[in-house]
C-alpha cells in the first residue's frame, strides 16, 4: 500500500469516527449504556412525599399510605417490629358461625428493601409458616416443620413479607376502597408525632374510573364448590359498617397503628347463599429504629434440587431402586410370569 493510499484510509477512518461521535442517536445510546443503574422501584417510591395531612382530601395519597408495601415501610422507617391480629367470623343461614384468628409478626432489620427480616404467621387452626432472610440467605418452614434453606428463593421471601404485612391493604380492598379517613388532630405514639384518623364507611367509588379487568376464565369441568362460594361472596359482597382509627407517622407517612371493625354481607336477593362476615384488625409498629440483630436458625435442612418423595421413602425401608430401566423390588424376587414352564 502506497503512502497516498495509507493517508486516504486514515482520513476515511477519522471521518467515520467523527460521524459516529456526532450522531445524537449514538450519543444517547452511549449515555444509557454508561449511566448509573436506576435505584430499585421501592427506593424511588420511598422518596416520594406523601403528606399525611392530605389523606382525608386526596384519595390517591390515602390509597398509597393504606397500601404501602413492607419493603417501602422499611426504607422509610428503618428497623421495626410489625404485629397484627386479624379475627374473622362467618355466619350463614342454617349453619353454625365459623371463627378464625390470625397472628402475624414481622421483625425488619436495617438495610431497607434488601435487609434482613423474620416473618411468622399462625392461626387458630394450628396452621402457620415462618420465613427468614439473614445475610441474603433465605430459610423457610411450616409451623412445626424444620427450617429448609432456600438457595433459589425466586422472590418467595419478598412475597411472604408483603402478604404478612398487607392486612390493612387487603381490608381496604375487601371493603371496596370505601375506607373514609376523617382527621382528628395529632397525638404522640412511640415517641413520634402521628396524625390520628377516625375510620368510617364512605360512599362507593366511581367504578367507571376503575381499571376494567378481563373476564375470569372458567375450568373446562366447572369450578369446585369452594371456589364457587368464594367468588360469589366477592362478587355480591356489600359492606355494612366500618369503624376504627388509623395513626399515620407525620415524618414518614407510615401507618403506625390500626384498629378496625367491619361487617359485610351477601344479601339473599343477590345470592341464594346469603352470608355475613365480621372482621376486626389490630396492627402496631413498635421498636422503631431498634436493630433486632437477626441470626440464622441453628439447625436447618440443606436446599435440594428435587425432593425425593416416594423414592426417599423406599430408600428408608431398604427397597432398592430400579437398575437399567427394570422395576425395583426385593432382591431375588422374580415374576411368576417370567418363569419357564
Amino acid at each position: 500500500m502506497s503512502r497516498f493510499e495509507r493517508s486516504t484510509l486514515i482520513a476515511a477512518l477519522m471521518l467515520a469516527t467523527a460521524a459516529c461521535t456526532s450522531d445524537p442517536v449514538d450519543k444517547a445510546a452511549k449515555a444509557r449504556i454508561f449511566s448509573p443503574e436506576d435505584p430499585p422501584k421501592v427506593v424511588a417510591s420511598a422518596a416520594e412525599k406523601l403528606p399525611p395531612e392530605d389523606v382525608a382530601d386526596n384519595p390517591r395519597v390515602a390509597r398509597r399510605i393504606l397500601g404501602m408495601d413492607a419493603a417501602e415501610v422499611t426504607e422509610r422507617l428503618g428497623p421495626h417490629t410489625y404485629n397484627a391480629q386479624v379475627d374473622f367470623e362467618w355466619s350463614a343461614r342454617d349453619a353454625a358461625p365459623m371463627k378464625l384468628s390470625e397472628k402475624r409478626t414481622l421483625q425488619a432489620g436495617p438495610g431497607g428493601v434488601s435487609g434482613d427480616f423474620h416473618g411468622q404467621l399462625e392461626n387458630s387452626r394450628d396452621q402457620g409458616l415462618e420465613v427468614m432472610r439473614v445475610g441474603g440467605k433465605v430459610y423457610a418452614r411450616n409451623r412445626y416443620g424444620p427450617f429448609r434453606q432456600r438457595l433459589r428463593d425466586r422472590g418467595m421471601a419478598e412475597r411472604t413479607r408483603a402478604e404478612l404485612t398487607g392486612a390493612l391493604r387487603d381490608m381496604d380492598g375487601l371493603f371496596q376502597g370505601r375506607m373514609l379517613l376523617e382527621p382528628q388532630g395529632t397525638i404522640t405514639y412511640e415517641g413520634r408525632t402521628a396524625w390520628r384518623y377516625q375510620v368510617k364507611l364512605g360512599e362507593k367509588p366511581d367504578e367507571t374510573a376503575s381499571k376494567q379487568l378481563p373476564t375470569l376464565l372458567a375450568p373446562k369441568n366447572g369450578r369446585d364448590e369452594t371456589t364457587r362460594r368464594r367468588l360469589a361472596f366477592f362478587e355480591h359482597r356489600v359492606p355494612q359498617s366500618l369503624d376504627g382509627e388509623v395513626l399515620v407517622d407525620a415524618a414518614t407517612s407510615v401507618v403506625l397503628k390500626t384498629h378496625l371493625d367491619g361487617r359485610l354481607e351477601v344479601p339473599a336477593s343477590k345470592s341464594p347463599e346469603a352470608a355475613s362476615l365480621h372482621i376486626t384488625l389490630d396492627t402496631t409498629l413498635t421498636e422503631i429504629g431498634r436493630d433486632p440483630k437477626l441470626q440464622p436458625p441453628e439447625k436447618f435442612l440443606p436446599d435440594e434440587d428435587k425432593p425425593q418423595g416416594i423414592a426417599d421413602a423406599l430408600d428408608r425401608f431398604g427397597i432398592p431402586r430400579a437398575k437399567n430401566g427394570a422395576d425395583g423390588g426385593t432382591p431375588g424376587e422374580t415374576d411368576p410370569d417370567d418363569e419357564a414352564p
